[in-house]
């Protein structure tokens, strides 16, 4: 490609982080939702009702480009006929609850490891995702040590703003102090992350194209500028920043 690339970022659901089956820990999630709520019904029943409402709320959400508030989503869309001072008082726990009773969230094989070396190498990284609720991620940047690698990260539950909308991309990079031509990003969504990405004018994309997803459906608009079937392939694309030797040995012995 020739261009300098000196920042990095990365989508988190399906890229950096992908869901994984654990029944007891997805059910203890739906019956606190529905006690949360203060209903009588099943919690299983309860939750296939609240994932067919949220299929509306998404529909709404990738039409517009935006995010509601925690307590929209629920006053509005999920549960509407509940006591609204009760879902207000709960909604972002209710969130929290919601995404983890689709499963364990977790990072992909060797990321945390490709994350360091990025960063070791020079590189500014930044996370620009989409997803509902304000608390998961803080929690999970803590909990796995990784917030002091990335300068920037943009959630589209607090911007109110849904890739592709070029305003997430422009307010991660300005925030991270970069411009898009010199920046790459990436996704495994080729519409969110590849196609608005290359609109906000990075200067590189990557798709991630993990064996256990759904194969990518490529066409000339969506088109990255490389696949990669493992995240730790990241570190063939990127090998270094162009200024990153010296900064990326003191990174190095700072953070050993």
């Amino acid at each position: 490609m020739g261009q300098e690339i000196r920042g990095i970022f990365i989508d988190l659901g399906g890229t950096f982080r992908v869901v994984c089956e654990n029944k007891p820990y997805s059910d203890d999630a739906k019956r606190r939702i529905a006690a949360l709520c203060g209903t009588d019904m099943d919690p299983e029943a309860f939750h296939a009702m609240l994932d067919k409402r949220y299929d509306g709320y998404r529909d709404w959400a990738l039409k517009f480009m935006c995010e509601a508030p925690e307590t929209m989503l629920w006053t509005r869309w999920l549960t509407p006929e509940f006591d609204r001072a009760r879902i207000e008082k709960n909604a972002a726990e209710l969130t929290y609850l919601y995404r983890r009773a689709k499963g364990e969230r977790r990072v992909v094989p060797g990321g945390i490891e490709t994350v360091k070396e990025l960063f070791a190498r020079g590189y500014t990284l930044g996370i620009i995702s989409d997803l509902i609720g304000c608390q998961e991620i803080d929690e999970w940047l803590d909990a796995d040590g990784l917030r002091p690698y990335f300068k920037t990260v943009q959630q589209s539950s607090i911007t109110m703003l849904r890739k592709p909308h070029p305003a997430i991309y422009f307010l991660a990079l300005s925030e991270a102090g970069l411009r898009p031509e010199e920046s790459a990003f990436v996704g495994d969504n080729l519409k969110r992350d590849i196609i608005g990405a290359k609109a906000s004018g990075f200067a590189k994309t990557i798709a991630v194209d993990y064996p256990d997803a759904a194969p990518l459906k490529l066409t000339e608009e969506n088109q990255p500028d490389g696949i990669i079937t493992r995240f730790d392939q990241l570190l063939d694309v990127f090998p270094g920043a162009p200024d990153f030797r010296e900064d990326a040995m003191e990174k190095r012995r700072v953070l050993s």
